[in-house]
């Protein structure tokens, strides 16, 4: 039965090898081609479509779309803060939005762990873990200083939203298999799509109701957009079956093509955030209205919306580092020529297109480095393997923050354009680590990976 079972993965399943020890995703790839009959008399729903399928895949575009498009938007409330009555005269306004999407990004791993040994808290993580965001941002509310924002709309946050988050990566790999890629990509969407949106809504919540008003809104808000769909994001193998394996093979760690993928990963992280923080003060420094400032976040955060889709797909084509180089050149080419060169809202408009087209997609490419990966170390947990990676773009976020303060003290460049505005040492930091981050397609050519 071993050896049929084998069989039939190597001939099915080229791009996703499993574990020879029997793990989640093996068991859930005996009904790959439609429902399977078990010994206990059920049958299991088909893979990579049907509407249960399907219904979980949205469910898992919400979850994303909300949870990480808050803390997306951080930007919108730290220019509020830093100007009001309440808080305009503290420091470290910054560290609530570092802590609320770096932690949320590391925080992953930890709540993958717990769900892995102990998985009938699956079903229940999501809902317990909405209930912290919404207590988060009501306790938020209340703040009085920028220590209790900290404390609540930051680390309680990013605790309650990275439990809420951490099932799907169990529910996507049991749901979809050889469109796995796609899966991750629509999920990743989500992102882009909320931080196209919600950045008006919140700058106008703010000015025309102040931050505790907002904070409760959008408090209710997830109660009313994310609990419903909690009906609908459940996953394709009961209980008995999924809590058969509960070991985890590390085995990834010594693998170069993991290595040299996170370390590709990290690196693209260390400048990544930065033009979201940055861009609307930059637009302002050229003569940028408030709304007008605005709309380069919109726009980033939309272009970043088709490139996950993009990328997604790509991957179940493409060799991953092909599909890294393209978005590596694509963004340094955008940073180098677009941000650097522009003196007006016309070409920093196009940059923020460009660089969230090909810059905001690379977490779509993670599955791809999972996969990747496996056909090196079959027994490696694909799930925490995709969590890792997580903690190293967290690692990456944190660290951002203090670089880029350093970077803006540099001095002003001897240089004409935007290079000379106080923002080119900033600016060339986020270029360089853009194109290093498709290193990985180098590496393959040596012979590393």
């Amino acid at each position: 039965m071993t050896s049929n079972h084998a069989q039939f993965e190597l001939t099915s399943y080229p791009q996703h090898p499993s574990s020879a020890i029997p793990t989640d995703v093996d068991i859930l790839q005996d009904g790959v081609e439609g429902p399977s009959n078990y010994e206990d008399g059920f049958s299991l729903p088909p893979t990579d479509g049907g509407k249960d399928a399907w219904l979980c895949l949205f469910a898992c575009f919400m979850l994303e779309a909300m949870i990480w498009g808050f803390p997306s938007c951080y930007g919108v409330f730290q220019e509020y803060y830093s100007t009001s009555v309440e808080f305009g005269a503290s420091g470290n306004i910054a560290v609530v939005g570092a802590c609320a999407m770096g932690l949320m990004y590391m925080d992953i791993a930890l709540w993958f762990v717990v769900l892995k040994y102990f998985p009938k808290f699956r079903i229940w993580a999501t809902p317990v873990g909405l209930v912290v965001v919404c207590l988060a941002l009501g306790l938020g509310s209340l703040s009085t200083s920028v220590t209790h924002l900290i404390i609540t709309q930051g680390i309680l946050y990013a605790l309650g939203g990275g439990l809420a988050w951490t099932p799907i990566l169990f529910n996507i790999e049991e749901w979809w298999v050889r469109r796995r890629g796609f899966a991750y990509g629509a999920t990743m969407a989500g992102l882009g799509l909320s931080g196209a949106i919600l950045p008006l809504i919140l700058e106008w919540l703010l000015h025309s109701y102040g931050f505790r008003t907002t904070l409760r809104v959008c408090a209710l808000s997830f109660v009313a957009l994310n609990f419903p769909i909690v009906f609908f994001f459940k996953p394709r193998l009961p209980l008995s079956q999924t809590s058969q394996s509960r070991g985890f093979d590390l085995s990834f760690w010594t693998c170069s093509n993991f290595i040299i993928l996170q370390a590709g990963n990290i690196v693209q992280s260390l400048g990544f955030f930065l033009p979201a923080i940055y861009l609307p003060t930059f637009a302002r420094s050229i003569g940028a209205s408030s709304i007008e400032s605005t709309v380069t976040i919109i726009l980033l955060n939309g272009a970043a919306f088709v490139g996950c889709l993009c990328m997604g797909t790509a991957t179940d084509k493409y060799h991953v580092t092909s599909c890294l180089l393209v978005s590596a050149l694509g963004s340094a080419l955008g940073v180098f020529l677009l941000w650097g060169l522009s003196t007006s809202l016309a070409p920093l408009y196009i940059f923020c297109i460009v660089y969230g087209a090909f810059a905001g997609c690379q977490s779509s490419a993670w599955s791809a480095i999972v996969a990747d990966t496996q056909k090196k170390r079959r027994g490696a947990d694909s799930g925490f393997m995709w969590a890792c990676l997580s903690a190293g773009k967290g690692v990456g976020n944190l660290c951002s923050g203090p670089l880029s303060e350093a970077l803006l003290h540099a001095g002003n460049w001897s240089a004409g354009l935007a290079y000379g505005s106080g923002y080119g040492a900033l600016i060339a930091f986020t270029g360089v680590t853009a194109l290093l981050s498709g290193w990985s397609y180098a590496a393959k050519r040596i012979g590393w990976l």
